[in-house]
């Protein structure tokens, strides 16, 4: 049997279970891609339309149902460019119905709600109060609706009135979920299956993407079933990062980048009324390059809501349950960015580096790894219709499942508070999209536990690059109850790990952890030959930078002077040296690499390998002074992330051992040597 028939036959059934649990609960997601290449209304319209007009298998009733759709587009649907010939065929006929998106506001001064119609172009058209009062999200940002209008001209309104009022208006989206029903219909899926339903409902083909890309766009979900998530996704343009918050939920609302306000977001006093936070289930942020508060407090203030669900305006604390998403693009390549910044580096400046504020972050998706959508990646198949996915999102909301963990796993001692919060969170929102029944064996709790571990770790990795030891516990595990084995979760881009390989290196090879040209700390690799000749030091690899070229030759004339001190097998004068410096993680050479440079050379003249799993650290002025190590925690934390297992640490620093947490110092079996012999002596082994 070939692939194709395979993947026919699987979706078969999937189509076929989808007809016995969800009938009229579904829809062919290619009659919405055709429609909507059309027509410019979010997926939820459309479907809404779909789902009572296309609800059968029948290509007959098919095909009219799409008709009547098309019809009711045509003939409702407000495009901008033709409002005011709507606007005339509405006075012509005294009544019609359109399809808009409808914003309401309360005007004090005459005590009463004014409509503005977004594609239509007409403002301060009066509505009855029941309408905000049922649907109060018309209040802020607005909704889609399908409105009846009525025109009647009076002659007595003609300087204080409008000629058009509204009939009847109907949000578009479904009143009510049976969530029972999800749940005994998720039960006759597989877990392979239910992912492909959920991913085809927002209108994606799983068969176009590998098993990786296929969790990370389910992530992108966690902040619609989960209350006060903070979720994060940089990456390049046209992956699809804000497409569901503003397409497939009429539960969140997208905010474009620009100036917003406190009152618009959280609270305004004058008027006493929430802001987004308070009316949507989601808010999410396009193009966060361009966030602007126009308050000064409002930063502290999204800080303060995002750590816990609250904020405090006025003499009151308000609290609400909308999700933050920070959506955003990294024009360079993310390698670039680790080397030379942070990946929050796309942020504003009073966010990207205020530690306090990206703490707050809970997941942080690897965006880069989400592949240019296509038109293989749109899918043809069956789905949710959009209303019923949204709503059944927004009913599991109200379910906890963060202790789900518990059962067989508990979270490593590296893990703080907040990290902790955020792995529950992610755990729960990720059990309610994948397992909403609650049946999942261990090694699917699992998978999800390590998919939350990263998420996290990726927020951890660059708070530790941006604050230093304040955010040291980056190495993240997990503990089986049961065996209690621990395993470490890692983040595939910060490589490390493997940059200081275990084993005994060739000899003439040592590793050591500097501060580069950048300022950011790096691991550098030395690599040293001996060759027949009169005495010469050649360095490459350290292109023309003078400060570097001062440090071999420091290193090199010290070895003239004392030399016999260190081994009598060492010449200067009938040897050549070639010393080979590699910037592992591209940070920019450093000048401090005199100490490293000496032990190599003598490792490759000696024949001596140095100790497996080092990092030399130090470094030693002309005259042999020993020079302590700057940042020493941090410098620490980069060597256990790199894979070392022994340091070289000079004498003199110590004094400074008392600022390294000492979860990171018995990471390590630490010599320390007291003067350049001995530092070369211990880390070749030299007795």
């Amino acid at each position: 049997m070939d692939e194709y028939t395979e993947k026919d036959d699987a979706r078969a059934v999937i189509k076929n279970k989808l007809r016995q649990c969800f009938d009229g609960r579904i829809v062919r997601k290619d009659l919405t891609k055709k429609i909507k290449e059309g027509a410019n209304v979010p997926v939820y319209v459309l479907e809404f339309l779909l789902g009572q007009y296309c609800s059968s298998d029948d290509e007959d009733i098919i095909a009219e149902g799409v008709n009547n759709v098309k019809r009711i587009l045509a003939d409702n649907f407000v495009r901008p460019d033709e409002a005011q010939k709507i606007i005339s065929t509405l006075r012509q006929r005294g009544s019609y119905t359109v399809i808009d998106k409808l914003t309401v506001t309360l005007n004090i001064k005459d005590d009463r709600y004014e409509t503005e119609f977004s594609n239509l172009g007409i403002k301060k058209i009066p509505i009855s109060e029941e309408y905000p009062t049922k649907y109060d999200r018309l209040l802020c940002g607005g909704i889609w609706c399908i409105v009846q209008l009525e025109y009647e001209y009076v002659e007595e309104d003609k300087k204080n009135g409008s000629p058009i009022r509204i009939r009847r208006l109907t949000p578009i989206q479904m009143p009510h979920v049976d969530i029972d029903e999800l749940k005994q219909g998720r039960k006759a899926f597989t877990k392979e299956e239910w992912m492909d339903v959920m991913l085809r409902s927002i209108g994606m083909e799983p068969d176009a993407l590998t098993y990786r890309e296929k969790w990370l766009l389910l992530i992108r979900m966690i902040p619609l079933v989960e209350n006060n998530f903070n979720l994060c996704e940089l990456g390049p343009r046209s992956t699809g990062k804000s497409h569901i918050y503003k397409e497939i939920s009429p539960n969140s609302i997208l905010v474009s980048g620009g100036q917003t306000t406190v009152a618009n977001l959280f609270y305004n006093i004058a008027r006493k009324t929430v802001g987004l936070v308070g009316l949507w289930d989601c808010v999410a942020f396009d193009e966060v390059a361009g966030i602007n508060f126009k308050d000064k407090d409002g930063i502290q203030i999204m800080k303060d809501y995002m750590a816990s669900g609250s904020f405090a305006r006025g003499k009151e604390e308000k609290a609400a349950s909308a999700s933050m998403v920070f959506v955003g693009n990294i024009n360079q390549s993310v390698d670039v960015l680790l080397k030379t910044s942070s990946l929050f580096d796309p942020f504003p400046p009073e966010m990207g580096t205020d530690t306090a504020f990206l703490d707050r972050i809970h997941c942080y998706i690897p965006g880069w790894e989400i592949p240019k959508f296509r038109p293989e990646h749109f899918t043809d198949d069956y789905g949710f219709i959009t209303d019923y996915l949204s709503e059944f999102l927004r009913e599991l909301r109200k379910e906890q499942y963060g202790d789900t963990l518990d059962q067989y796993f508990h979270l490593g001692k590296n893990l703080n508070q907040r990290d902790t919060i955020a792995v529950r969170k992610m755990v729960g929102g990720l059990i309610k999209l994948m397992y909403p029944d609650g049946e999942f064996t261990k090694e699917e709790l699992e998978e999800v536990l390590q998919l939350s571990l990263e998420m996290r770790r990726r927020v951890k990795e660059q708070l530790k690059k941006l604050g230093g030891m304040e955010f040291y516990d980056v190495n993240f595990s997990y503990i089986d109850n049961e065996t209690f084995e621990e395993h470490y979760v890692s983040v595939p881009e910060q490589g490390g790990g493997k940059i200081i390989p275990e084993g005994m290196c060739n000899p003439g090879q040592i590793y050591t952890v500097s501060q580069g040209r950048s300022g950011m700390l790096g691991v550098f690799r030395l690599e040293s030959q001996m060759l027949p000749g009169n005495g010469k030091l050649e360095c490459t690899g350290i292109g023309s930078d003078r400060g570097c070229r001062e440090a071999t030759n420091t290193a090199f004339n010290f070895l003239k002077a004392n030399g016999s001190r260190i081994s009598g097998a060492i010449s200067t004068t009938t040897k050549d040296y070639i010393i080979n410096y590699q910037d592992l993680q591209g940070i920019g050479m450093t000048n401090r690499l005199a100490l490293p440079t000496l032990i190599a050379i003598c490792s490759i003249a000696l024949g001596k390998p140095a100790l497996s799993s080092l990092a030399v650290l130090g470094e030693i002025s002309i005259s042999g002074t020993m020079i302590k190590v700057d940042e020493l925690a941090n410098v620490l934390q980069v060597c256990v992330d790199s894979g070392a297992k022994k340091v070289l640490l000079p004498m003199t620093s110590a004094a400074d051992l008392g600022t390294v947490p000492a979860d990171l110092i018995s990471c390590f079996n630490l010599i320390f040597y007291s003067s350049a012999e001995d530092a070369v002596f211990k880390a070749l082994g030299v007795e």
